[in-house]
């Protein structure tokens, strides 16, 4: 069976609505016995008929099992992130409560333990991780875990600490709702 056919079978047989993210080292589990240049020659190849998308550096999804939905950049920012302590927040956060009016497009907030750093990923957006020096146990009760992005969420209120703290700007806040939800 030609290389290609047995990387997008084994795809097609373990990807699931919750497992359609790859990382360079998980294709390349697939077939071991490939050379490194020939398996990113055969990887670009299926990357170019858009049986598999690369999202970031190292990073692709399945199509098939997943469509590139408006959480993609939450799912892949767990997945980058997956050893670290994050959390969505700031504008991010604030905006899918109603505190900010305008929705960020194609770029998220994520509070982590890790370095700061923005990761390009394209045409799917941006994530953008800001480091936090706080630890789980410090948040109790300002935390809920979002499911659907696979990442926790900051309450309102520490989401207006985090921008304080990381002294963003502050203008396109709608103080009335922020204070109805804290």
């Amino acid at each position: 069976m030609q290389p290609s056919k047995q990387l997008l079978n084994t795809l097609k047989a373990l990807a699931d609505a919750e497992h359609f993210l790859f990382t360079l080292d998980d294709l390349r589990g697939v077939l071991p016995e490939q050379t490194l240049t020939a398996f990113r020659a055969m990887l670009a190849r299926i990357e170019q008929t858009g049986l598999l998308k690369r999202v970031c550096r190292g990073l692709y999804f399945y199509p098939e099992v997943h469509p590139a939905d408006g959480l993609l950049l939450y799912h892949v920012a767990a997945r980058l992130r997956a050893d670290e302590f994050n959390y969505i927040s700031l504008e991010s956060a604030l905006s899918d409560a109603g505190v900010i009016s305008q929705i960020p497009l194609s770029w998220v907030t994520i509070m982590s333990s890790g370095r700061s750093h923005i990761v390009d990923c394209g045409r799917y957006g941006k994530i953008e991780f800001i480091h936090t020096k706080k630890q789980p146990s410090d948040l109790l009760g300002q935390l809920g875990y979002d499911s659907r992005c696979h990442l926790w969420r900051a309450s309102v209120a520490l989401a207006l600490k985090d921008m304080q703290q990381t002294r963003r700007d502050t203008t396109l806040i709608d103080w009335d709702t922020a204070h109805e939800l804290v």
